[in-house]
């Protein structure tokens, strides 16, 4: 604490004055907030009150305890400010876009129409989740666009063949984050390209893709999971009940109330699959456009330093122009039936902005206790000599940021460039490894917290209550996580993807044949 402090005067002696700093700012109790809200969304299953508790501990610590300060750090430093920031109103605007395109599609019939031609194709509980998956595979653009996107297209296949909400929503957010994350045209491989200063960041993305053992594990256990037909956990009661035709199990339906369309009878599947199409070249050109491919700059540049937030506003406002006119030329939807779409969207995505809202000012109020300082003086003061069991130890250090934080971007902002200094020219083969396994370990807590946008996003695609997504999600994450850990000690001796990825494969498909061994004994 004494060299945080002598640090803190350094840095402020040379600047402007700046407030001071709460009393447990860059502490242990930092984190505290983000574990309060986290705890009570899984003990009371409910996650409002839950969200606010914690932002409301958040804004006591940041005031030290003072009345009004932490009344305005919950308004002024908390709601109103994330709400007025660019990026995350561009995403609201995309969230509701969308939602209005769903309702669109589903109102003019190409929904209904795609269910009963994929009824020809996928005739199983096995085809359906295959599919979900390889959709998700397909589209790697962006973690949001994903989410919303495969949830509109599969769900009337997955609710025809009784897929849970529950394994639904955890087959979407499955193929988001860890798709996006080894994918090298993405929005997540520009962020992470930009953290990554004074090397080329592309060519450093692209060797670590071999070394994101969780991203890589988590699409072999998807796969293991639906053709080994094993499921564990609280995911087993949810599937059993789909068996018998309960989809939801527990909680309300999240589309309930919004207002039920009758499909067109006329629709057809191009009424679903031009819309889609059209949404995922829009965005694209978005991306490009944002990061200055047409004023110049070459397509893989202009990828990696686009706006991942305008691109996607960009992109849906003129895929949502598009496909009104699309439809009135097609007389599938008149153009008051597509101007009343419109708040429909937004009621069926209330629940995810409010949840959104309520993360992203729990997360301010973790920027203002520091908790990324205490996370970075943490991580130089054990980097020493513990050079080759340092890719699991990052591992395990993203994993409880990004879950505490929600953050997958925020953890890769404070790691790598720690990574990047321990190792510098020392052992460039570690740091690629020590790279991947910051990546790895924000996409392991991005994926298990409630409080990620990514979860949150999931939970909205796939209609599914988001206490019983993160609840049933939690304990297959886990299992990869545990298997990951395992494959970054290897990895940090042996220092070969080739001998890693491998061991690291064997051992989660072993896993799963215990598991599925186990539950066939308790079933006797």
């Amino acid at each position: 604490m004494l060299l945080m402090m002598t640090f803190a005067v350094t840095v402020f002696a040379g600047g402007e004055a700046e407030a001071p700093k709460p009393q447990m700012y860059a502490t242990f109790w930092a984190l505290v907030p983000p574990v309060v809200a986290i705890v009570l969304a899984l003990i009371t299953k409910e996650v409002y009150s839950s969200l606010f508790i914690g932002i409301l501990v958040g804004a006591l610590f940041s005031a030290d305890f003072g009345f009004e300060k932490t009344v305005n750090n919950i308004l002024e430093g908390g709601f109103i400010k994330v709400l007025s920031d660019s990026y995350n109103v561009g995403i609201l605007i995309f969230l509701v876009i969308l939602g209005t395109m769903v309702c669109m599609m589903n109102h003019a019939g190409g929904s209904a129409a795609f269910g009963k031609w994929a009824s020809t194709h996928i005739k199983t509980r096995v085809g359906a989740q295959i599919a979900t998956i390889l959709l998700g595979m397909l589209i790697f653009v962006d973690d949001y666009f994903n989410c919303l996107t495969v949830g509109s297209v599969m769900k009337p296949i997955t609710d025809k063949h009784n897929v849970s909400k529950a394994k639904f929503a955890y087959l979407i957010d499955s193929t988001a984050a860890p798709i996006c994350i080894i994918a090298p045209i993405s929005s997540w491989a520009a962020a992470v390209s930009g953290f990554v200063e004074g090397e080329d960041g592309l060519a450093i993305f692209m060797r670590a893709i071999p070394y994101n053992f969780y991203a890589l594990l988590t699409i072999v256990m998807m796969f293991g999971l639906v053709l080994m037909r094993v499921d564990f956990g609280s995911m087993a009661i949810h599937e059993a009940n789909a068996l018998k035709g309960d989809i939801y199990t527990t909680g309300k339906r999240v589309d309930e109330e919004v207002s039920e369309k009758k499909p067109n009878p006329r629709g057809k599947v191009i009424d679903l699959v031009v819309p889609i199409l059209v949404l995922i070249v829009c965005c694209i050109i978005g991306m490009i456009y944002t990061g200055g491919f047409f004023s110049g700059t070459d397509f893989v540049t202009a990828f990696s330093q686009s706006d991942a937030s305008l691109a996607l506003s960009i992109g849906s406002v003129f895929a949502f122009l598009i496909t009104v006119v699309f439809y009135v030329a097609r007389r599938v939807l008149s153009f008051r039936d597509c101007m009343d779409c419109l708040p429909d969207g937004f009621k069926a995505m209330v629940p995810a902005i409010l949840i959104l809202t309520f993360a992203w000012t729990l997360k301010a109020m973790t920027d203002s206790l520091g908790a990324d300082v205490f996370v970075a003086t943490a991580m130089e003061s054990v980097a020493g000599g513990l050079m080759n069991l340092l890719p699991a130890i990052i591992f395990i250090v993203g994993c409880l940021l990004a879950f505490a934080t929600g953050t997958s971007w925020g953890t890769f902002g404070i790691l790598i460039p720690i990574v990047v200094a321990v190792f510098g020219e020392s052992n460039p083969q570690l740091m690629i490894i020590s790279i991947s396994a910051c990546m790895a370990g924000a996409v392991c807590g991005d994926h298990c917290s409630p409080i990620s946008d990514t979860t949150i996003m999931a939970s909205a695609g796939a209609q599914c209550n988001h206490v019983n997504h993160v609840s049933t999600q939690l304990p297959y994450a886990v299992t990869v996580a545990g298997v990951s850990f395992v494959t970054y000690i290897i990895a940090g001796f042996v220092q070969s993807a080739w001998i890693a990825l491998p061991a690291g494969i064997l051992m989660m498909l072993g896993v799963l044949a215990v598991i599925k061994y186990n539950h066939k004994n308790k079933n006797r």
